[in-house]
């Protein structure tokens, strides 16, 4: 036999919410970029010229049942 005993030391301590809001909106706001890339770039809205933001996210705006032609 062995007299070896499994005693676990690390307990997970909890992240403070002040830790977490800033990654929060950063991330809220990276996706309403991608939204509004995938969504909405394209004519009178746009705000890059030319049609290359949308030939990059065409086959996305199609995935996510955007119109756009």
């Amino acid at each position: 036999m062995s007299d070896t005993i499994f005693a676990p030391t690390a307990t997970p301590t909890p992240i403070a919410i002040g830790q977490i809001v800033p990654w929060a909106i950063f991330a809220g706001i990276l996706l309403l970029l991608a939204i509004y890339f995938v969504g909405a770039e394209e004519g009178a809205t746009s705000l890059i010229s030319g049609m290359y933001v949308h030939e990059f996210v065409h086959d996305g705006r199609h995935l996510l049942g955007f119109p756009c032609h």
